[in-house]
């Protein structure tokens, strides 16, 4: 008789089978405002944080060409991040994008100050409006969140939230999750820093908040942790052929995750990024298995 795995490799061999599962995109599907967001996003931390008058803008169009090509949907970006806003402005409108689900944050103190910063990202991003405003770090969130909300119902944003990183402030994250309405939360999660699967992703799920997980590969962390080892044999079952599928799969496999927002500056690395999108993901059983590999 054969067991689970040979079960799900002789069903892989079968053309019409593994063709199918090959060409299934990984969204999340709710019914909130009839989002529809693939699991897979982009993050501008670092990659982007480039002047646009100094670089071939041609490379960060052909990035966003391959994103938006695989079903790509949401780019995270921040004031934070340098000029990564001024140069996703400069390359949107070049790009042949047909479904930009744009996500920003404000980070500094003070309300008026943090309007105007708001304000100044969307125009950086050549947009009229944005489709989601979280409050970075939690920086001042009881003076923004009220801000927030106000131009939600003004139509200048359609969603809101709240984001932490590198696994810092998780009790406040928590407490600010518990007693706020909020539409997305955005964190830190990946196969190494499971510290979210305890408390931040269960109480997610509970309140029906959305979950934006940054740092999926440890700032390339995870990639050095596992240089000349090779992928495992039942990596094909989930259509794994290199390690960003692999890790990112770990992670939008979870199911209070909504997507992941890997960044790169490399065209080939977000090809493998988004080849994450298709195919199946891993259950618990693997879940567990990819860990126990990834740790040996």
């Amino acid at each position: 008789m054969l067991n689970r795995r040979q079960f799900n490799q002789y069903l892989l061999s079968l053309p019409l089978f593994s063709g199918l599962v090959a060409n299934r995109v990984q969204s999340a599907n709710y019914n909130f405002h009839g989002v529809d967001l693939p699991k897979i996003g982009m993050g501008t931390w670092i990659t982007f944080d480039q002047n646009p008058a100094q670089v071939n803008l041609g490379k960060y169009v052909d990035i966003l060409n391959v994103f938006f090509a695989a079903g790509g949907r949401m780019i995270d970006s921040s004031p934070m991040y340098g000029a990564a806003q001024q140069l996703l402005g400069a390359v949107l409108p070049k790009a042949d994008n047909t479904d930009l689900f744009a996500a920003t944050k404000v980070w500094i103190p003070g309300k008026q100050m943090g309007i105007d910063q708001m304000n100044q990202s969307i125009k950086s991003w050549g947009l009229q409006h944005m489709d989601l405003m979280f409050v970075h770090n939690l920086l001042d969130w009881e003076t923004h969140l009220p801000t927030l909300r106000d131009w939600r119902h003004q139509g200048k944003i359609k969603f809101i939230g709240v984001t932490t990183s590198h696994g810092r402030r998780h009790a406040e994250l928590l407490d600010v999750m518990q007693n706020e309405k909020l539409d997305f939360v955005q964190f830190t999660y990946n196969i190494n820093d499971r510290e979210a699967e305890h408390r931040l992703l269960p109480m997610a799920a509970d309140k029906g908040i959305k979950v934006i997980i940054n740092r999926p590969f440890q700032t390339g962390g995870l990639f050095r942790r596992v240089a000349n080892k090779p992928l495992p044999d039942w990596a094909v079952e989930i259509q794994c052929v290199n390690w960003a599928q692999f890790f990112l799969k770990f992670v939008i496999s979870h199911p209070a995750v909504t997507c992941a927002i890997p960044a790169t500056s490399q065209v080939e690395h977000m090809r493998e990024n988004m080849q994450a999108l298709k195919g199946s993901l891993p259950d618990h059983a693997m879940r567990q298995e990819m860990v126990q590999y990834f740790e040996s």
